[in-house]
């Protein structure tokens, strides 16, 4: 997979996805090719079995500006349809990474400014650099954390939201934790090894069993409660049954590692 990308840089190692925003020289601000590049990236590392944890960050000093400036120059001349294609592309990218079935570790090596932290929200963990700022800072210019807006919601409810999307103020890294963006903040000599010790957690579980808990993780709360009881029920039951879980219960009871790990 690496050196397919104009904007990003990808590697894969040991079976994790290492994706990396690579605009350092615009302190990997987005634009049209590098979501096109993001989209397709994840979109061959979610087909690939071997892959099982994905790591998404940022080359340089900062995880991610927010959108290009001569990106957003060039859309003031579109159209209102024009504006709305383009827009999806966000919103499907940003669909992609939070429904991928492999768990995401967002690696938040510096600021994360606007659409950005749309990804962070979208990833299933988030650790961050004690350096890290975060800003939802769109309504500065008139607009509104639209695309990015449903994961943020979900991630860090609608009072915290209210707060970040009216003021478009900075929070610290250790702010952002204590609203629910963040999992974990370390120093930044440090995070590498944070991240690392995610990574292998992560790697000793069933890779079946991590997607379905994101599945279920999406779907169940947006369920009434009787629709849950029979899809929670069939879930087990199904897995319980699958290669999966046989193989992760007999390791248990043989007191071994299961093949997976």
């Amino acid at each position: 997979m690496a050196g397919k990308y104009e904007t990003i840089k990808v590697e894969v190692r040991d079976r994790v996805a290492r994706v990396a925003l690579d605009r350092p020289e615009v302190r990997n601000a987005f634009n049209d090719v590098m979501i096109g590049d993001l989209t397709r990236a994840l979109g061959e590392i979610g087909r690939e079995p071997s892959i099982r944890v994905v790591v998404l960050t940022g080359n340089g000093s900062s995880f991610c500006s927010g959108a290009d400036l001569n990106w957003m120059k060039k859309m003031k001349a579109y159209s209102v349809e024009e504006n709305f294609r383009d827009a999806m592309q966000l919103a499907d990218l940003m669909f992609m990474l939070y429904s991928l079935p492999k768990p995401t570790i967002a690696r938040v090596n510096g600021a994360s400014i606007g659409g950005s932290n749309g990804l962070v929200a979208a990833c299933d963990i988030v650790i961050a650099s004690h350096r890290a700022e975060f800003s939802l800072s769109e309504v500065k210019i008139g607009l509104v954390p639209a695309c990015i807006g449903p994961y943020l919601v979900k991630r860090i409810g609608e009072a915290a939201c209210r707060d970040l999307f009216l003021t478009g103020q900075r929070i610290s890294a250790d702010q952002a934790r204590a609203l629910g963006l963040v999992n974990d903040v370390v120093t930044h000599d440090n995070l590498d090894l944070r991240v690392d010790e995610k990574v292998s957690n992560l790697l000793t579980s069933g890779p079946r069993a991590l997607a379905m808990s994101k599945e279920l993780l999406s779907k169940v709360p947006s369920m009434p409660l009787e629709e849950a009881r029979a899809y929670t029920a069939r879930m087990i039951a199904d897995l319980r049954c699958g290669d999966e879980a046989q193989e992760g219960m007999a390791a248990f009871l043989e007191k071994r590692k299961p093949r997976w790990a």
